[in-house]
């Protein structure tokens, strides 16, 4: 993919202010709107620029943990978390730790009981390191879909019965925010 100096200006003005108008990126590099809409397009289409919507974890009092796990196999741990409301992101990197996952929760110990019941007990993971993230230098967006009506079936296709889980009962976990079955703000 080749960018010259205009598309620079026009990703960087994205960067700066998503909702940037055409009209203002025109007159900053000296081109007629329809020009920048054409930019625009072929940017969106190559990858260039890309918009998502979601929350601000940490603006939100939430907690991100960022998980780095030894597996013998990526692919079922990053299925496992696909639909899973807690996760964030997970990224398969080289090193000993190839694979590295972010979570949120409104608390501690629902993200230590989603690693505990999830991670640690799973047979393809030979080792893992939890952390906390306590700031960040940039503005952290979480593409999130809050469910909005409930269901009995967990995303993860982990049939956990949050009722029956002892983390749930002794309040160290939240429980699943699709199940409703919840005792925090964001379940």
């Amino acid at each position: 993919m080749k960018i010259d100096v205009k598309d620079r200006t026009i990703i960087t003005m994205y960067a700066k202010n998503p909702d940037v108008s055409q009209e203002e990126i025109a007159q900053q590099i000296g081109l007629s709107q329809p020009s920048v809409a054409v930019r625009i397009r072929k940017l969106k289409e190559q990858g260039a620029i890309e918009t998502h919507t979601g929350i601000n974890p940490l603006k939100m009092g939430l907690y991100v943990a960022k998980v780095d796990v030894t597996t013998s196999n990526t692919i079922p741990i990053m299925e496992m978390f696909q639909s899973c409301p807690y996760f964030a992101n997970g990224f398969t990197v080289s090193g000993k730790y190839n694979l590295c996952l972010f979570f949120i929760s409104e608390n501690i110990s629902a993200l230590e009981a989603l690693v505990n019941n999830h991670l640690r007990t799973h047979e393809a993971v030979s080792e893992l390191d939890f952390n906390i993230i306590i700031s960040s230098e940039k503005d952290f967006i979480v593409p999130t879909v809050l469910t909005a009506g409930e269901t009995n079936e967990p995303p993860c296709g982990e049939h956990i019965n949050c009722e029956t889980c002892i983390s749930f009962i002794g309040k160290k976990c939240s429980g699943c925010p699709a199940t409703m079955k919840g005792h925090g703000w964001l379940t």
